[in-house]
């Protein structure tokens, strides 16, 4: 399984919590590209509600880590 930000964003609209079954839905409804649906159908626990996609993807990046001060603009 292998995640990068594109393909991640394909999630960010996903109706969090959802199982791996309902991620595949969205992500097959969605036309997101065939990358997104496998790494998810590798995803292990099958019966596993996953409250965001920290829990697919650990590492994924949040605000916090982009180097941006919102008061400058």
């Amino acid at each position: 399984m292998f995640w990068t930000l594109e393909l991640a964003s394909y999630l960010e609209d996903a109706p969090w919590p959802a199982s791996k079954d309902e991620l595949i839905d969205f992500a097959i409804r969605s036309g997101a590209p065939i990358e997104v649906v496998e790494n998810l159908q590798e995803l292990e626990y099958e019966g596993e509600v996953y409250e965001s996609i920290e829990d697919i993807w650990p590492d994924y990046p949040s605000q916090e880590d982009f180097m941006f001060n919102e008061d400058e603009y």
